[in-house]
Parts: structure tokens; sequence; C-alpha cells
């Protein structure tokens, strides 16, 4: 394993422990300052030139040389309906990766990293419109930075595949089985939710990991046992409030909550997360999004419980 991977992973692994979120801060025209999850950002560059791209939705521009790669490129502003934005003004691009691909988002100010702590995050305003691809808001020396959801943004304008392509077989006696699924992203919980029904499970959905532990401590309080309650957690890693990783964490200290059987479902790079699966604690990981591979690994899980009840 490289150095190189090995300082990101700690680094992930202090901030995951301290309970903070790092953004990168940029604009979209107008004094609004938006973020993006640091660890889904590969680069920001100067703009590039564009070639077109044909039967393109209307906010991809079209497509950059990327270091030998074709990068389809977002107006941002845009797609998320920025009133205040202005494609004549979006001046760098920010280059991201996740749900297995590689885009670019113009912006028209790039400002800088901050880490927050998960306790000045709140959720989004309930309001129609650029509010809808909100997964968050908090503030930053008294500004307010409106965090984006780019899953969101991403599946508004390329679409994603939502039914199960391979015949799976879920054993019947677990039909029904409840599956605690934890995701920021109103997008992704969606997406989950519907694989899980499509496999005749039953997904209770929450928004963050603080409101996942605080609902399986509840569930103890009431003398229930969460590994019999829940089949299994999927829990998404880069939320507020309290990340993947930190859950992960917290349920292997608590004897009570041990032996849940952790699926992380991530946006962010397998080789990465990889490494801290190990370490945090989780059984496995799958990248976002594919339905089948989710489903696989949720069905494998599913017959293990299987084989175990009938010993």
């Amino acid at each position: 394993m490289s150095q190189d991977l090995l300082n990101r992973i700690d680094q992930r692994t202090r901030l995951a422990g301290h309970n903070r979120l790092a953004l990168l801060l940029f604009r979209l025209g107008g004094r609004q300052l938006f973020g993006v999850n640091v660890f889904k950002v590969q680069e920001v560059l100067k703009r590039p030139g564009l070639f077109h791209v044909p039967h393109a939705p209307a906010q991809v521009l079209g497509a950059a040389d990327v270091r030998g790669r074709t990068v389809p490129v977002i107006d941002l502003g845009a797609a998320i309906g920025h009133p205040e934005s202005s494609i004549e003004r979006a001046a760098y691009m920010v280059v991201t990766e996740f749900n297995r691909s590689v885009q670019g988002f113009l912006v028209s100010a790039v400002e800088r990293i901050v880490n927050i702590a998960v306790e000045d995050i709140r959720p989004p305003p309930e309001l129609a419109g650029e509010s809808a691809h909100l997964t968050a808001v908090t503030r930053y020396q008294g500004e307010m930075i409106q965090i984006l959801d780019v899953e969101k943004v991403l599946a508004d304008l390329v679409e994603m595949p939502q039914e199960i392509s391979r015949r799976l077989s879920v054993p019947p006696g677990l039909l029904g089985a409840r599956v605690l699924v934890v995701d920021d992203s109103r997008v992704a919980r969606s997406q989950i939710q519907r694989v899980l029904e499509q496999l005749g499970l039953t997904p209770v959905l929450l928004p963050d990991g603080r409101q996942a532990l605080d609902h399986l401590k509840g569930l103890i309080a009431q003398g229930k046992v969460p590994s019999e309650h829940y089949v299994m957690v999927i829990s998404d890693i880069e939320m507020p409030a309290m990340d993947g990783y930190t859950l992960t964490t917290e349920i292997r200290r608590d004897a009570r909550l041990a032996d849940l059987y952790v699926l992380l479902h991530t946006s962010l790079s397998g080789i990465f997360n990889n490494a801290m699966v190990e370490r945090v604690g989780a059984n496995c990981f799958v990248a976002k999004y594919s339905p089948d591979d989710l489903a696989e690994r949720v069905v494998a899980r599913l017959a293990a419980v299987a084989d175990r009840l009938a010993v």
C-alpha cells in the first residue's frame, strides 16, 4: 500500500474520530457559498476548452480532455437552478469522482477547504427548488454554506439503473426481514429502498449516523436485540452529524451492538475504502451505485444468516 494512500487513510480516520466533515467551498455566482465533500474531489482546474457531446442534456455543456481522460462537464449552477449563476462567470472546473464516474462541475469561484464539526451541520430546509439538491447546511465564519447532494445532481442528468437485472433468491424464512438504511442523500435512500423492496425486504430509512445510533440504542432501551431486529445495516460513509466510519466504530465499541452486520455503501474509491473498512470494523463495502452489486451482497448476507439459523 502506498504511503500516500496510508496518509489519506490516517487523515480520514482522524476526521471520523473527531466527527468532522471536510468541505471544498465554492460559489456559483453571487454571495452564496456552496460545499461538497472534499473526498469526492480529484482536483480543481481553470475552465478548460470543451468539445461538443451530441444529445447531452442542456446542463452538460460538453466534455474536456483532463490528463488523457474524457470528462463530461456540467454547468452546476444551471443543474441546481441557482438564480445567480452565470455560465460566463464560471471560471473553474471542480473534477469529482463518485458513483463510479468522473465529471467536472463548472463554478464561478473556489474559496478554500474547511473542516466543519458535524454538530454544526443541519438538515436542509424542506423547500422546493434549489433546496432539493442540498444534503445539509452549515455556517463558516458567519457565512451560510449549502452542502450539495451531488449524487442527486448527477442522477437528474444521467439515467441510473433502478432494477436488479440478475435472478437472485432470498431464503424464504427471511422474506420481509428488516434492513436499516442510513444515508443523507434522498436519491441514495430511494435507490437502496427500491433494491431492498425488489428482494422482498423491509427497509427502515434514516438520514445520518447519529440518528441511526440513537435509534439502535432506543431499541435496546425497549428490550430488543438490534441484531435480531435488523438483519443488517447499510450505511453511507460521507454524512453529516455522524459519518459511516464513526457509526461503525461506535457499533463495534458497544457490546450490545457489536454483532450487527454493517455494509458500507459508498461513492468514494474502492481501494481507499477497503483499508478503511478493515480499520473501523465494517463487514464489507459496496461502491455506489449498482443495483446488482448491492443486491448480491445483501443476498449473500441473508444466505449466511439462513445457514446459521439452520444449524
